[in-house]
């Protein structure tokens, strides 16, 4: 049995917290028969990094790789910290690469992002738009593994369009732009389009206040649900029939693609790796970010042409279902060899 250790930010033990890769991934990984410690779900910085260090030294006899999750902002460093002393301890390290916004963490800090991804057994990208950024940038060892989901948990059901039922499922974040998505009803308010928004997810950074307070501003009235598990927000899509997406950043969101699965209609900002996601009008639509009249618009014409609209739902459940774990978990058997 192949032992990994896996590091990342648990935040999955946290109340009203997002599941993240390590709770994921960490978890189908050992349903798959290998052996993984983790770290670390402290919540205080310095302990946590601390934590993972200890973890790395702890079972560095039994570990066949070390896993790390890598993102562009504070957890950078948690990546850089771990992986030199993965180094030190002669340890097959693999950075896990997230974020959309990670391939300007290369240009801003080159030195640390050298040590970090060209000493790395190699680098797993979730998507082609990674990878393509990465191997511009001169890093050639890194492998395509996309997130995946378990298909057969994601029920397809063909929408009907009778009102406009928008559905937001993200943490509340600036990156991730829940403004926009008011300023969207609030357009199809103005034109007298009958419209409802339901909007999921825990607060990341204060944007949760903040887009109550701009929703209230507005005038509109918004469902906030706060966290739902993964179980109750699949429930909840049943009577939703658009999922949009409003981020300023991004790389291969699950949420995007478990609205696919679901058979929702899904209206993107094109920013990061969204395009090499959804194709536009052919498995989804992608618009510009922080367009609020163009996600009206979009909007207003998928609604106007229920048939396509459901062909092109079906096009995004049929390209999802590459991202079935039981198809996902083959690339990580090779690559753990």
């Amino acid at each position: 049995m192949k032992t990994l250790i896996y590091i990342g930010n648990k935040s999955g033990v946290k109340e009203g917290a997002n599941l993240t890769s390590i709770d994921i991934l960490g978890k189908l990984l050992k349903e798959s028969g290998y052996n993984i410690y983790c770290a670390s779900s402290k919540k205080n910085l310095v302990i946590r990094l601390l934590d993972m260090i200890w973890t790395c030294f702890r079972y560095r006899k039994q570990a066949d790789y070390v896993l790390i999750d890598t993102y562009s902002t504070l957890n950078f460093y948690y990546a850089y910290f771990v992986s030199q002393w993965c180094r030190v301890l002669k340890l097959k390290y693999i950075p896990i690469l997230h974020g959309g916004s990670l391939p300007n963490r290369l240009k801003n800090t080159p030195r640390l992002s050298k040590a970090i991804f060209n000493n790395a057994y190699v680098n797993i990208a979730p998507s082609a738009y990674t990878e393509s950024n990465f191997k511009s940038l001169g890093y050639n060892n890194i492998v395509c593994i996309p997130n995946s989901i378990e298909i057969k948990n994601y029920l397809f059901k063909e929408r009907t369009f009778d009102s406009i039922k928008l559905l937001w499922v993200r943490s509340f974040s600036k990156i991730y732009n829940p403004l926009l998505a008011i300023d969207v009803l609030k357009v199809l308010k103005d034109k007298n389009i009958e419209a409802e928004l339901c909007m999921v997810g825990p607060d990341g950074d204060g944007s949760l206040l903040e887009t109550k307070k701009h929703a209230e501003k507005l005038g509109v009235k918004v469902d906030f649900r706060g966290k739902l598990t993964k179980q109750e927000w699949i429930k909840l899509s049943k009577n939703f029939n658009i999922f949009i997406n409003t981020t300023n950043f991004d790389n291969m969101p699950v949420s995007v693609i478990e609205a696919m699965a679901l058979g929702l209609p899904v209206v993107s900002t094109n920013v990061g790796g969204l395009s090499f996601l959804i194709q536009h009008n052919k498995n989804g639509f992608l618009v510009e970010s922080g367009a609020s009249n163009l996600f009206v618009d979009t909007i207003i014409n998928l609604t106007n042409s229920p048939e396509k609209t459901n062909q092109i739902a079906k096009e995004g459940r049929d390209y999802v279902e590459q991202f079935d774990w039981e198809i996902v978990k083959n690339h990580w058997i090779k690559l753990l060899k």
